[in-house]
Protein backbone atom coordinates (compact mmCIF):
# COMPACT_ATOMS: atom_id res chain seq x y z
CA UNK A 1 0.00 0.00 0.00
CA UNK A 2 1.37 3.67 -1.02
CA UNK A 3 0.48 7.11 -0.13
CA UNK A 4 -0.62 9.36 -2.98
CA UNK A 5 2.02 11.08 -4.37
CA UNK A 6 2.60 15.04 -4.89
CA UNK A 7 1.36 15.35 -7.93
CA UNK A 8 -2.40 13.11 -6.91
CA UNK A 9 -2.98 16.58 -5.13
CA UNK A 10 -6.12 18.17 -5.75
CA UNK A 11 -6.25 21.79 -6.69
CA UNK A 12 -8.96 24.47 -6.16
CA UNK A 13 -11.00 24.51 -8.75
CA UNK A 14 -11.18 26.89 -11.49
CA UNK A 15 -15.18 28.39 -12.12
CA UNK A 16 -14.10 28.74 -16.20
CA UNK A 17 -12.64 25.76 -16.70
CA UNK A 18 -16.17 23.85 -17.54
CA UNK A 19 -16.71 26.49 -20.39
CA UNK A 20 -13.19 24.72 -21.46
CA UNK A 21 -14.26 21.28 -21.10
CA UNK A 22 -17.70 22.15 -23.02
CA UNK A 23 -15.23 23.86 -25.91
CA UNK A 24 -13.39 20.43 -26.14
CA UNK A 25 -16.59 18.20 -26.42
CA UNK A 26 -17.65 20.04 -29.24
CA UNK A 27 -14.34 19.79 -31.07
CA UNK A 28 -14.16 16.16 -30.44
CA UNK A 29 -17.67 15.46 -31.65
CA UNK A 30 -16.71 17.87 -35.02
CA UNK A 31 -13.26 16.14 -34.93
CA UNK A 32 -15.26 12.62 -34.98
CA UNK A 33 -17.53 13.19 -37.78
CA UNK A 34 -14.68 14.04 -39.90
CA UNK A 35 -13.27 11.51 -39.06
CA UNK A 36 -16.46 9.56 -40.14
CA UNK A 37 -16.28 11.51 -43.40
CA UNK A 38 -12.93 10.21 -43.89
CA UNK A 39 -13.56 6.85 -43.21
CA UNK A 40 -16.78 7.02 -45.58
CA UNK A 41 -15.66 8.83 -48.72
CA UNK A 42 -11.32 8.18 -48.88
CA UNK A 43 -10.65 4.67 -51.15
CA UNK A 44 -9.08 1.70 -49.17
CA UNK A 45 -5.39 1.96 -48.82
CA UNK A 46 -3.44 -1.71 -49.96
CA UNK A 47 -2.56 -2.58 -47.07
CA UNK A 48 -6.28 -1.79 -45.20
CA UNK A 49 -7.29 -4.21 -47.89
CA UNK A 50 -4.74 -7.04 -46.68
CA UNK A 51 -5.89 -6.35 -43.58
CA UNK A 52 -9.90 -6.82 -44.98
CA UNK A 53 -8.85 -9.99 -46.15
CA UNK A 54 -7.63 -11.34 -42.78
CA UNK A 55 -11.06 -10.34 -41.64
CA UNK A 56 -12.76 -13.29 -43.55
CA UNK A 57 -10.27 -15.63 -42.30
CA UNK A 58 -10.37 -17.87 -39.27
CA UNK A 59 -6.87 -18.62 -37.98
CA UNK A 60 -5.15 -17.87 -34.51
CA UNK A 61 -2.78 -15.25 -36.01
CA UNK A 62 -1.04 -14.25 -38.76
CA UNK A 63 2.22 -13.77 -40.87
CA UNK A 64 2.77 -10.07 -40.25
CA UNK A 65 0.52 -9.17 -37.27
CA UNK A 66 -1.38 -10.60 -34.17
CA UNK A 67 -5.23 -10.94 -34.92
CA UNK A 68 -6.92 -8.22 -33.24
CA UNK A 69 -7.06 -5.99 -36.56
CA UNK A 70 -8.66 -8.25 -38.41
CA UNK A 71 -11.33 -8.50 -35.33
CA UNK A 72 -11.70 -5.17 -35.48
CA UNK A 73 -12.67 -5.12 -39.11
CA UNK A 74 -14.85 -7.93 -38.27
CA UNK A 75 -16.75 -5.82 -35.94
CA UNK A 76 -17.19 -3.13 -38.18
CA UNK A 77 -18.33 -4.88 -40.89
CA UNK A 78 -20.65 -6.50 -39.47
CA UNK A 79 -22.15 -3.51 -38.51
CA UNK A 80 -21.56 -1.27 -41.82
CA UNK A 81 -21.08 -4.26 -44.01
CA UNK A 82 -17.82 -4.25 -46.49
CA UNK A 83 -17.63 -1.07 -46.97
CA UNK A 84 -15.08 1.96 -46.20
CA UNK A 85 -16.64 3.08 -43.14
CA UNK A 86 -16.84 -0.99 -41.75
CA UNK A 87 -13.66 -1.80 -42.47
CA UNK A 88 -12.24 1.91 -40.86
CA UNK A 89 -15.28 2.17 -37.97
CA UNK A 90 -12.92 0.39 -35.03
CA UNK A 91 -10.80 3.48 -35.53
CA UNK A 92 -13.34 5.47 -35.21
CA UNK A 93 -13.96 3.92 -31.69
CA UNK A 94 -10.47 3.38 -30.45
CA UNK A 95 -9.98 7.08 -30.46
CA UNK A 96 -12.37 8.16 -28.43
CA UNK A 97 -11.79 5.75 -25.92
CA UNK A 98 -8.15 6.67 -25.93
CA UNK A 99 -8.98 9.78 -26.02
CA UNK A 100 -11.22 9.08 -22.52
CA UNK A 101 -8.83 7.17 -20.87
CA UNK A 102 -5.94 10.08 -21.45
CA UNK A 103 -8.39 12.28 -19.87
CA UNK A 104 -9.04 10.04 -16.53
CA UNK A 105 -5.44 9.53 -16.51
CA UNK A 106 -4.51 13.49 -16.16
CA UNK A 107 -7.49 14.17 -13.88
CA UNK A 108 -6.44 11.06 -11.47
CA UNK A 109 -3.28 12.88 -11.63
CA UNK A 110 -3.82 16.63 -11.50
CA UNK A 111 -7.64 17.27 -11.26
CA UNK A 112 -7.14 20.22 -13.18
CA UNK A 113 -9.98 20.35 -15.49
CA UNK A 114 -7.52 22.60 -18.10
CA UNK A 115 -4.94 19.77 -18.12
CA UNK A 116 -7.79 17.30 -18.63
CA UNK A 117 -9.21 19.56 -21.58
CA UNK A 118 -5.48 19.39 -23.44
CA UNK A 119 -5.12 15.50 -22.76
CA UNK A 120 -8.05 15.50 -25.14
CA UNK A 121 -7.03 17.57 -27.77
CA UNK A 122 -3.63 17.31 -28.03
CA UNK A 123 -4.68 13.82 -30.21
CA UNK A 124 -6.85 15.97 -32.33
CA UNK A 125 -4.06 18.18 -33.22
CA UNK A 126 -1.95 15.75 -34.60
CA UNK A 127 -2.26 14.21 -38.04
CA UNK A 128 -1.53 10.80 -36.38
CA UNK A 129 -4.65 10.43 -34.60
CA UNK A 130 -6.95 13.52 -35.27
CA UNK A 131 -6.90 11.72 -38.89
CA UNK A 132 -4.95 8.67 -39.43
CA UNK A 133 -6.78 7.12 -36.32
CA UNK A 134 -9.24 6.44 -39.58
CA UNK A 135 -6.86 4.62 -41.50
CA UNK A 136 -6.93 0.43 -40.56
CA UNK A 137 -3.73 -0.63 -38.93
CA UNK A 138 -3.21 -2.72 -36.48
CA UNK A 139 -1.35 0.47 -34.54
CA UNK A 140 -5.51 1.53 -34.49
CA UNK A 141 -6.15 -2.05 -31.71
CA UNK A 142 -2.71 -1.68 -29.90
CA UNK A 143 -3.10 2.22 -28.78
CA UNK A 144 -6.20 2.09 -26.97
CA UNK A 145 -4.88 -1.40 -25.13
CA UNK A 146 -1.65 0.38 -24.27
CA UNK A 147 -3.35 3.21 -22.86
CA UNK A 148 -5.73 1.20 -20.91
CA UNK A 149 -2.32 -0.77 -19.58
CA UNK A 150 -0.82 2.74 -18.30
CA UNK A 151 -4.19 3.55 -17.14
CA UNK A 152 -4.40 0.68 -14.94
CA UNK A 153 -1.17 1.27 -13.01
CA UNK A 154 -2.03 4.99 -12.92
CA UNK A 155 -4.95 3.33 -10.86
CA UNK A 156 -2.43 1.41 -8.75
CA UNK A 157 -0.91 4.32 -7.61
CA UNK A 158 -3.81 6.48 -6.69
CA UNK A 159 -5.48 3.75 -4.36
CA UNK A 160 -2.55 1.73 -3.83
CA UNK A 161 -4.80 -1.59 -4.24
CA UNK A 162 -2.41 -4.46 -6.09
CA UNK A 163 -5.39 -6.15 -7.98
CA UNK A 164 -4.83 -3.33 -10.47
CA UNK A 165 -2.18 -4.89 -11.82
CA UNK A 166 -4.21 -7.72 -12.73
CA UNK A 167 -6.09 -5.22 -14.96
CA UNK A 168 -2.40 -3.90 -16.71
CA UNK A 169 -2.01 -7.25 -17.63
CA UNK A 170 -5.21 -8.03 -19.10
CA UNK A 171 -4.49 -4.50 -21.17
CA UNK A 172 -0.95 -5.72 -21.64
CA UNK A 173 -1.46 -9.33 -23.13
CA UNK A 174 -4.79 -7.24 -25.55
CA UNK A 175 -1.76 -4.85 -26.56
CA UNK A 176 0.77 -7.57 -27.26
CA UNK A 177 -1.92 -9.55 -29.46
CA UNK A 178 -2.73 -6.71 -31.44
CA UNK A 179 0.78 -6.08 -32.36
CA UNK A 180 4.35 -6.79 -31.42
CA UNK A 181 6.11 -3.58 -30.82
CA UNK A 182 3.89 -3.86 -27.64
CA UNK A 183 6.81 -5.40 -26.04
CA UNK A 184 8.57 -1.84 -26.17
CA UNK A 185 6.01 -0.66 -22.94
CA UNK A 186 7.97 -3.27 -21.13
CA UNK A 187 10.67 -1.22 -19.90
CA UNK A 188 8.61 1.71 -18.95
CA UNK A 189 6.60 -0.91 -16.90
CA UNK A 190 9.95 -2.26 -14.91
CA UNK A 191 11.20 1.41 -14.69
CA UNK A 192 7.69 1.99 -12.76
CA UNK A 193 8.34 -1.18 -10.34
CA UNK A 194 12.00 -1.32 -9.77
CA UNK A 195 12.92 2.72 -9.69
CA UNK A 196 10.31 3.93 -6.60
CA UNK A 197 10.69 2.94 -3.42
CA UNK A 198 8.27 0.52 -3.46
CA UNK A 199 10.30 -1.83 -5.30
CA UNK A 200 11.19 -4.81 -2.78
CA UNK A 201 6.98 -4.64 -1.74
CA UNK A 202 6.45 -5.00 -6.06
CA UNK A 203 8.68 -7.73 -6.32
CA UNK A 204 7.32 -9.68 -2.92
CA UNK A 205 3.40 -9.28 -4.55
CA UNK A 206 2.14 -11.82 -6.47
CA UNK A 207 0.04 -9.30 -8.42
CA UNK A 208 2.31 -8.15 -11.05
CA UNK A 209 3.09 -12.03 -11.63
CA UNK A 210 -0.08 -13.11 -11.70
CA UNK A 211 -0.31 -9.76 -14.80
CA UNK A 212 2.35 -11.19 -16.48
CA UNK A 213 0.64 -14.61 -16.66
CA UNK A 214 -2.49 -13.15 -17.60
CA UNK A 215 -0.65 -11.45 -20.54
CA UNK A 216 0.90 -14.59 -21.84
CA UNK A 217 -2.30 -16.45 -21.83
CA UNK A 218 -3.67 -13.79 -24.14
CA UNK A 219 -1.24 -14.13 -26.36
CA UNK A 220 -0.96 -17.62 -26.70
CA UNK A 221 -3.13 -17.80 -29.63
CA UNK A 222 0.04 -15.92 -31.63
CA UNK A 223 2.48 -18.59 -29.91
CA UNK A 224 0.51 -21.44 -30.59
CA UNK A 225 -0.18 -20.36 -34.46
CA UNK A 226 3.39 -19.62 -34.58
CA UNK A 227 4.66 -23.02 -33.23
CA UNK A 228 2.39 -24.75 -35.89
CA UNK A 229 4.03 -22.68 -38.53
CA UNK A 230 7.91 -22.94 -37.70
CA UNK A 231 7.77 -19.66 -35.81
CA UNK A 232 6.84 -17.79 -38.88
CA UNK A 233 6.22 -14.29 -37.52
CA UNK A 234 9.09 -13.80 -35.63
CA UNK A 235 11.23 -14.69 -38.20
CA UNK A 236 9.30 -12.27 -40.43
CA UNK A 237 9.11 -9.20 -37.85
CA UNK A 238 13.47 -10.08 -36.83
CA UNK A 239 14.35 -9.37 -40.15
CA UNK A 240 14.00 -5.81 -39.61
CA UNK A 241 15.00 -5.73 -35.91
CA UNK A 242 18.23 -7.87 -36.63
CA UNK A 243 19.16 -6.54 -40.40
CA UNK A 244 22.62 -4.68 -40.91
CA UNK A 245 22.54 -1.57 -43.03
CA UNK A 246 24.60 1.27 -43.75
CA UNK A 247 24.55 4.38 -41.78
CA UNK A 248 22.29 6.85 -43.46
CA UNK A 249 21.65 10.47 -42.36
CA UNK A 250 18.60 10.59 -44.78
CA UNK A 251 16.91 7.90 -43.01
CA UNK A 252 17.57 9.65 -39.72
CA UNK A 253 16.32 12.82 -41.04
CA UNK A 254 13.23 11.04 -42.14
CA UNK A 255 12.17 9.30 -38.67
CA UNK A 256 12.89 12.71 -37.30
CA UNK A 257 10.87 14.57 -39.69
CA UNK A 258 7.96 11.91 -39.92
CA UNK A 259 7.75 12.55 -36.08
CA UNK A 260 7.62 16.43 -36.47
CA UNK A 261 4.91 16.16 -38.97
CA UNK A 262 2.54 13.31 -37.84
CA UNK A 263 2.85 14.54 -34.52
CA UNK A 264 2.55 18.27 -35.11
CA UNK A 265 5.16 21.07 -36.08
CA UNK A 266 4.06 22.47 -33.18
CA UNK A 267 2.79 19.84 -30.61
CA UNK A 268 6.01 18.08 -31.39
CA UNK A 269 8.36 20.12 -29.68
CA UNK A 270 5.37 20.81 -27.37
CA UNK A 271 5.24 16.86 -26.09
CA UNK A 272 9.18 16.49 -26.25
CA UNK A 273 9.25 19.61 -23.60
CA UNK A 274 6.61 17.93 -21.13
CA UNK A 275 8.54 14.30 -21.16
CA UNK A 276 11.24 15.98 -20.19
CA UNK A 277 10.29 18.01 -17.38
CA UNK A 278 8.22 14.37 -16.72
CA UNK A 279 11.12 12.44 -17.03
CA UNK A 280 13.27 14.75 -14.74
CA UNK A 281 10.56 15.13 -12.32
CA UNK A 282 9.83 11.28 -11.80
CA UNK A 283 13.50 10.13 -11.89
CA UNK A 284 14.47 12.67 -9.26
CA UNK A 285 11.50 12.36 -6.73
CA UNK A 286 11.08 8.49 -7.67
CA UNK A 287 7.57 9.03 -8.72
CA UNK A 288 5.87 6.35 -10.49
CA UNK A 289 3.61 8.00 -12.73
CA UNK A 290 5.76 9.97 -14.30
CA UNK A 291 8.36 7.36 -13.93
CA UNK A 292 6.28 5.28 -16.19
CA UNK A 293 4.37 8.02 -19.00
CA UNK A 294 7.75 9.20 -19.71
CA UNK A 295 9.61 5.68 -20.00
CA UNK A 296 6.85 4.70 -22.42
CA UNK A 297 7.85 6.92 -24.77
CA UNK A 298 11.96 8.14 -24.29
CA UNK A 299 12.52 4.27 -24.70
CA UNK A 300 10.92 3.50 -27.94
CA UNK A 301 11.91 6.73 -29.40
CA UNK A 302 15.17 6.19 -29.04
CA UNK A 303 15.30 2.96 -29.95
CA UNK A 304 13.77 3.85 -33.18
CA UNK A 305 16.22 6.14 -33.45
CA UNK A 306 19.14 4.07 -33.23
CA UNK A 307 17.25 2.50 -35.90
CA UNK A 308 16.80 4.88 -37.93
CA UNK A 309 20.89 5.27 -38.87
CA UNK A 310 20.10 2.37 -41.18
CA UNK A 311 16.49 1.68 -41.78
CA UNK A 312 13.46 3.66 -42.43
CA UNK A 313 10.94 3.97 -39.87
CA UNK A 314 7.55 2.95 -40.74
CA UNK A 315 5.48 5.79 -40.35
CA UNK A 316 3.15 4.02 -38.09
CA UNK A 317 5.65 2.09 -35.66
CA UNK A 318 5.93 5.16 -33.44
CA UNK A 319 2.28 5.76 -33.28
CA UNK A 320 1.58 3.27 -30.01
CA UNK A 321 3.93 5.49 -27.79
CA UNK A 322 2.75 9.39 -28.01
CA UNK A 323 -0.48 9.38 -26.12
CA UNK A 324 1.45 8.66 -23.28
CA UNK A 325 3.35 11.73 -24.14
CA UNK A 326 0.04 13.78 -24.55
CA UNK A 327 -0.70 12.68 -20.79
CA UNK A 328 2.90 13.62 -19.97
CA UNK A 329 2.41 17.28 -21.25
CA UNK A 330 -1.44 17.77 -20.08
CA UNK A 331 0.01 16.88 -16.88
CA UNK A 332 3.48 18.81 -17.28
CA UNK A 333 1.37 21.88 -17.22
CA UNK A 334 -0.62 21.81 -14.31
CA UNK A 335 2.54 20.65 -12.42
CA UNK A 336 4.75 23.94 -12.94
CA UNK A 337 2.93 26.23 -10.81
CA UNK A 338 2.47 24.01 -7.78
CA UNK A 339 6.66 23.80 -8.06
CA UNK A 340 6.81 26.81 -8.29
CA UNK A 341 8.28 27.56 -11.57
CA UNK A 342 8.41 31.24 -12.87
CA UNK A 343 5.17 32.75 -13.95
CA UNK A 344 6.61 33.75 -17.30
CA UNK A 345 7.86 30.53 -18.19
CA UNK A 346 4.03 29.15 -16.78
CA UNK A 347 2.85 31.28 -19.57
CA UNK A 348 4.90 30.46 -21.99
CA UNK A 349 4.48 26.93 -21.65
CA UNK A 350 0.70 27.61 -21.47
CA UNK A 351 0.61 29.78 -24.82
CA UNK A 352 2.52 27.31 -27.08
CA UNK A 353 0.71 23.93 -25.64
CA UNK A 354 -2.97 25.86 -27.08
CA UNK A 355 -0.86 27.23 -30.37
CA UNK A 356 -0.02 23.81 -30.68
CA UNK A 357 -3.67 22.26 -30.55
CA UNK A 358 -4.97 25.61 -32.34
CA UNK A 359 -2.31 24.82 -35.19
CA UNK A 360 -2.55 20.84 -35.46
CA UNK A 361 -6.54 20.81 -35.55
CA UNK A 362 -6.05 23.72 -38.43
CA UNK A 363 -3.75 21.18 -40.53
CA UNK A 364 -5.79 18.22 -40.02
CA UNK A 365 -8.87 19.74 -41.10
CA UNK A 366 -6.83 20.80 -44.33
CA UNK A 367 -5.58 18.08 -45.38
CA UNK A 368 -8.75 16.28 -44.99
CA UNK A 369 -9.95 18.67 -47.11
CA UNK A 370 -7.34 18.12 -49.62
CA UNK A 371 -7.77 14.94 -49.76
CA UNK A 372 -11.96 14.90 -49.75
CA UNK A 373 -12.31 17.90 -51.96
CA UNK A 374 -9.65 19.14 -53.73
CA UNK A 375 -8.71 18.68 -57.85
CA UNK A 376 -4.90 18.51 -57.69
CA UNK A 377 -2.23 17.03 -56.91
CA UNK A 378 0.39 18.94 -55.12
CA UNK A 379 2.71 15.27 -54.45
CA UNK A 380 2.88 13.66 -57.80
CA UNK A 381 3.20 9.86 -57.75
CA UNK A 382 4.56 9.87 -53.87
CA UNK A 383 1.22 11.01 -52.61
CA UNK A 384 0.23 8.36 -49.88
CA UNK A 385 -3.34 8.33 -50.29
CA UNK A 386 -3.30 9.04 -54.13
CA UNK A 387 -0.34 6.79 -54.96
CA UNK A 388 -2.86 3.74 -54.11
CA UNK A 389 -6.53 5.30 -55.18
CA UNK A 390 -8.52 4.88 -58.34
CA UNK A 391 -7.73 1.36 -57.95
CA UNK A 392 -11.77 0.24 -59.24
CA UNK A 393 -10.42 1.80 -62.95
CA UNK A 394 -8.00 -1.33 -63.07
CA UNK A 395 -10.84 -3.66 -61.51
CA UNK A 396 -12.91 -2.23 -64.84
CA UNK A 397 -10.99 -3.95 -67.00
CA UNK A 398 -10.24 -7.10 -65.29
CA UNK A 399 -13.98 -7.78 -65.40
CA UNK A 400 -13.77 -6.55 -69.16
CA UNK A 401 -11.12 -9.38 -69.94
CA UNK A 402 -12.48 -12.09 -67.42
CA UNK A 403 -15.37 -12.07 -69.89
CA UNK A 404 -13.57 -11.39 -73.12
CA UNK A 405 -11.39 -14.73 -72.13
CA UNK A 406 -13.38 -16.92 -70.05
CA UNK A 407 -11.37 -16.77 -67.36
CA UNK A 408 -12.62 -18.22 -64.31
CA UNK A 409 -9.66 -16.92 -61.68
CA UNK A 410 -7.32 -14.11 -61.24
CA UNK A 411 -3.23 -14.72 -60.37
CA UNK A 412 -1.35 -11.87 -58.60
CA UNK A 413 2.14 -11.91 -57.63
CA UNK A 414 2.15 -9.64 -54.83
CA UNK A 415 -0.17 -9.24 -51.84
CA UNK A 416 -0.91 -5.40 -52.57
CA UNK A 417 -2.74 -6.39 -55.90
CA UNK A 418 -4.11 -9.38 -54.27
CA UNK A 419 -6.02 -7.45 -51.72
CA UNK A 420 -7.54 -4.64 -53.94
CA UNK A 421 -8.70 -7.28 -56.04
CA UNK A 422 -10.15 -9.16 -53.51
CA UNK A 423 -11.89 -6.37 -51.90
CA UNK A 424 -13.48 -4.77 -55.23
CA UNK A 425 -14.30 -8.12 -56.64
CA UNK A 426 -15.54 -9.44 -53.02
CA UNK A 427 -14.36 -12.84 -54.11
CA UNK A 428 -17.04 -13.31 -56.42
CA UNK A 429 -13.53 -14.49 -58.78
CA UNK A 430 -11.24 -16.91 -56.96
CA UNK A 431 -8.16 -14.78 -56.69
CA UNK A 432 -4.61 -16.10 -55.50
CA UNK A 433 -1.21 -14.53 -55.00
CA UNK A 434 0.58 -17.96 -56.51
CA UNK A 435 4.01 -16.18 -54.66
CA UNK A 436 4.66 -15.49 -50.53
CA UNK A 437 1.88 -17.97 -49.77
CA UNK A 438 3.55 -17.90 -46.90
CA UNK A 439 1.33 -15.20 -45.58
CA UNK A 440 -1.81 -17.49 -46.16
CA UNK A 441 -1.10 -20.38 -44.27
CA UNK A 442 -3.93 -21.71 -42.53
CA UNK A 443 -6.16 -19.49 -45.24
CA UNK A 444 -9.73 -21.34 -46.65
CA UNK A 445 -9.77 -22.87 -50.10
CA UNK A 446 -10.45 -19.44 -52.67
CA UNK A 447 -12.34 -21.73 -54.59
CA UNK A 448 -9.70 -24.60 -56.62
CA UNK A 449 -12.79 -26.38 -58.46
CA UNK A 450 -12.85 -23.23 -60.11
CA UNK A 451 -9.04 -22.97 -60.84
CA UNK A 452 -7.41 -26.13 -61.58
CA UNK A 453 -8.42 -27.31 -65.20
CA UNK A 454 -9.09 -23.47 -66.23
CA UNK A 455 -7.96 -20.50 -67.89
CA UNK A 456 -6.71 -17.58 -65.41
CA UNK A 457 -6.15 -14.12 -65.38
CA UNK A 458 -2.53 -12.69 -64.55
CA UNK A 459 -2.71 -9.30 -62.99
CA UNK A 460 0.55 -7.77 -62.19
CA UNK A 461 1.92 -3.90 -61.28
CA UNK A 462 4.57 -3.40 -63.76
CA UNK A 463 7.44 -5.03 -63.83
CA UNK A 464 6.31 -7.42 -62.00
CA UNK A 465 4.79 -9.94 -64.79
CA UNK A 466 9.04 -10.10 -65.64
CA UNK A 467 9.49 -11.98 -62.62
CA UNK A 468 12.13 -14.76 -63.44
CA UNK A 469 9.89 -17.52 -61.40
CA UNK A 470 7.51 -18.23 -64.33
CA UNK A 471 10.26 -19.87 -65.84
CA UNK A 472 9.55 -22.58 -63.21
CA UNK A 473 6.07 -23.21 -64.32
CA UNK A 474 4.48 -24.99 -66.84
CA UNK A 475 1.99 -21.42 -67.51
CA UNK A 476 1.22 -20.31 -70.94
CA UNK A 477 0.68 -16.52 -70.78
CA UNK A 478 -0.57 -14.30 -73.44
CA UNK A 479 -0.19 -10.36 -73.16
CA UNK A 480 -3.84 -8.91 -73.37
CA UNK A 481 -3.38 -4.72 -72.17
CA UNK A 482 -1.79 -2.14 -70.05
CA UNK A 483 -4.17 -0.48 -67.77
CA UNK A 484 -3.44 3.22 -65.87
CA UNK A 485 -4.33 3.65 -62.33
CA UNK A 486 -4.75 7.73 -62.79
CA UNK A 487 -5.20 10.07 -59.91
CA UNK A 488 -6.09 13.46 -60.25
CA UNK A 489 -3.98 13.25 -63.68
CA UNK A 490 -0.99 11.74 -62.72
CA UNK A 491 -0.45 8.14 -63.70
CA UNK A 492 0.25 6.32 -60.95
CA UNK A 493 1.08 2.89 -61.29
CA UNK A 494 0.85 0.54 -64.67
CA UNK A 495 -0.96 -3.29 -64.55
CA UNK A 496 -0.04 -5.74 -66.93
CA UNK A 497 -3.21 -8.68 -67.78
CA UNK A 498 -1.98 -11.66 -69.41
CA UNK A 499 -4.15 -14.69 -70.12
CA UNK A 500 -2.81 -17.54 -67.99
CA UNK A 501 -3.27 -21.39 -69.31
CA UNK A 502 -1.67 -24.83 -68.84
CA UNK A 503 -0.76 -24.56 -65.13
CA UNK A 504 -2.57 -24.83 -61.71
CA UNK A 505 -1.26 -22.94 -58.89
CA UNK A 506 -0.33 -24.59 -55.47
CA UNK A 507 -1.69 -23.27 -52.64
CA UNK A 508 0.95 -24.98 -50.35
CA UNK A 509 3.82 -24.97 -52.07
CA UNK A 510 7.05 -26.18 -50.44
CA UNK A 511 8.50 -23.90 -47.99
CA UNK A 512 12.05 -23.44 -49.98
CA UNK A 513 10.34 -22.70 -52.75
CA UNK A 514 9.78 -18.85 -54.25
CA UNK A 515 6.28 -19.69 -54.24
CA UNK A 516 6.22 -20.22 -50.82
CA UNK A 517 8.80 -17.63 -49.00
CA UNK A 518 7.68 -14.02 -48.20
CA UNK A 519 9.68 -11.27 -49.64
CA UNK A 520 12.67 -9.45 -47.49
CA UNK A 521 11.41 -6.19 -45.60
CA UNK A 522 14.47 -5.16 -44.01
CA UNK A 523 15.30 -2.00 -46.46
CA UNK A 524 11.73 -0.06 -46.36
CA UNK A 525 9.08 0.17 -44.05
CA UNK A 526 5.56 0.35 -44.11
CA UNK A 527 2.95 3.34 -44.52
CA UNK A 528 4.28 6.15 -46.34
CA UNK A 529 3.07 9.73 -44.93
CA UNK A 530 1.69 13.00 -46.25
CA UNK A 531 4.54 14.64 -44.84
CA UNK A 532 7.12 12.16 -45.66
CA UNK A 533 5.68 11.79 -48.80
CA UNK A 534 6.71 15.58 -49.93
CA UNK A 535 9.89 15.52 -47.58
CA UNK A 536 11.66 12.42 -49.44
CA UNK A 537 9.87 12.76 -52.68
CA UNK A 538 9.65 8.80 -53.11
CA UNK A 539 7.00 6.10 -52.46
CA UNK A 540 8.01 2.70 -49.96
CA UNK A 541 6.06 -0.22 -49.94
CA UNK A 542 3.56 -1.41 -47.36
CA UNK A 543 2.94 -4.07 -45.65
Amino acid sequence: MTTASPELRRPQADPSASRSLIVAVVVIAAMTGLRIAYASLIDLRTDEAYYWTWSKEHVLSFLDHPPTIAWFIRFGTLIFGDTNLGVRFAGIVTMLCTQLLLADIVRRVTHDVRAIVLALLMPEAALYYGLLMAKVAPDVALIPFAVAMLWSLVRLVESGDQRWWLAAGLFGGLSLLSKFTAVMMLPAILAFMLVPDWRLAQLRSPYPWLAALIALVLFSPVLIWNYQHDWASFRFQLVRATAQRAVSLRTVGDYIGLQWGLVGFVLFPVVLSGLAFTAWRGYRAREPVAILLSTAVIVPFLYFLWKSLTLRVGDTWPMFMWPAGFAAAAINIAMLPREGWPKWMIRSTVRWANAAIVAGIAMVVLVFFYYVAAPWNFIGRTDPIGGEANFEAVVVRVEAELQETGATWIATTDYRTYAMLRWFLKDRVPIIEVTERGRFQGFKDPGMDRIKGHTGLYVAREPDQLLPLWDLTTAKREPLEHVKRVWRGVVMDTYALEKLTGWTPELSPPPDTPFFRWRVLAQYAPGDSIVMAVLSGRSHSND
